[in-house]
């Protein structure tokens, strides 16, 4: 099964949780913080304005910096996904 986002939405794959600090301490699954990078899987076409298309400006692969408690968790064959507005995207991860 594949997800196609609508509209100005994207759907993302989040990164894994660092497990450890810095400083070398291991964290326990409930004190990791949830990860705010994310990999684009799938764009929308973009949304309407005015009766005009306004193109996404993600492309499928972009790492992505997105909103800590944004979007929907959707799961699909066994994957996490996270569908959010181009919105709720804070910037591209180069």
């Amino acid at each position: 099964m594949t997800i196609r986002p609508l509209a100005d939405r994207v759907v993302v794959q989040m990164l894994k949780a660092e497990e450890t600090t810095k400083g070398g301490i291991i964290l326990t699954t409930a004190a990791q913080e949830k990860p705010q990078v994310a990999k684009v899987v799938a764009v929308g076409p973009g949304k309407t304005e005015d009766g005009k298309l306004v193109p996404m400006t993600l492309k499928t692969g972009d790492q992505v910096l997105i909103s800590k408690y944004s979007g929907t968790e959707v799961k699909v064959d066994g994957e996490e996904y996270t569908i959010i507005r181009e919105d709720d995207i804070l910037a591209i991860v180069e």
